[in-house]
């Protein structure tokens, strides 16, 4: 069995982060090792909840491992939050990852072309520089834009959208998927450059309305595909359909929540996926 160490926050109740990757990244046969960076009560979308950053815990941990000699056949990490941390994360993938291992950033900073609040310039170049250690990327297009300083567009072409993919190619992340592309008021997906070279697309219907957590949920599905051996393309789809499913399984609930969507009723689509 392979074993990955995922790296991201951890909210006590609501569905995002390692409440979402830990039991997605499980289910597809893989053993799924966290390092929380911070605990927080509920997820950011509560009225009241708490935070403790546990960054400062880091280095112990680290250093543990170390002494047993601990290795991840991959890292994959979601919403970090600081440049500190960046740094740590980037020591983590160059002493803790064997040499055939995947590296998967997902560079959780904003979105709708404004960074989320407290982040700035600095994280976002911080955020470039660990870019370049991942086999693959998964940003939204205001995260890519921020990361190579040009101007974010809501209305797009290819031709945009290539040139920002090549961008973070040669920046040094192999593999390239843009998340929340609009191919039309009513399809969103991704636009993916694999190996600086081919580009490949995929798009579902849009729902009206944004799901807290879902995010997560896809980059989990991508990131437990390409563990099992699927090509990138098989996983991208893979992750835009599973995602779907999860929010229509949502979405039948009559009184469905805001802790987030239902993609524990929806692991029978894993199981197929790898067998």
């Amino acid at each position: 069995m392979k074993k990955i160490l995922t790296i991201q926050d951890f909210s006590c109740v609501g569905k995002c982060s390692l409440t979402v990757a830990i039991p997605i990244i499980s289910a597809f046969g893989i053993e799924t090792c966290a390092l929380p960076t911070a605990l927080l009560s509920t997820h950011t979308q509560f009225k009241n909840w708490t935070f403790a950053n546990l960054c400062d815990q880091i280095p112990s941990i680290t250093d543990a491992w170390k002494k047993e000699e601990i290795m991840f056949d991959g890292i994959c990490t979601g919403y970090l939050g600081a440049v500190d941390l960046i740094e740590e994360v980037k020591e983590i993938i160059k002493n803790f990852v064997k040499k055939d291992g995947i590296v998967m950033i997902d560079p959780a900073m904003g979105d709708n072309g404004k960074l989320y609040a407290g982040f700035d310039l600095e994280y976002a170049k911080a955020t470039k520089d660990l870019c370049a250690l991942a086999d693959v990327i998964t940003p939204n297009i205001t995260e890519a834009t921020f990361m190579l300083d040009k101007e974010f567009k809501d209305i797009y072409d290819y031709d945009y959208l290539l040139d920002i993919c090549k961008e973070l190619h040669k920046n040094g992340a192999r593999d390239v998927v843009l998340t929340g592309v609009k191919k039309s008021e009513s399809q969103v997906g991704v636009f993916c450059l694999l190996d600086g070279k081919e580009v490949y697309e995929y798009y579902t219907p849009r729902e009206p309305r944004d799901f807290h957590g879902t995010g997560d949920i896809y980059s989990s599905a991508v990131y437990g595909g390409l563990m099992n051996g699927k090509t990138l393309q098989e996983s991208v789809k893979f992750a835009c359909d599973y995602t779907k499913h999860c929010i229509a399984k949502t979405l039948a609930e009559p009184n469905y929540s805001i802790y987030g969507v239902n993609f524990e009723q929806c692991t029978g689509d894993i199981t197929e996926f790898i067998k």
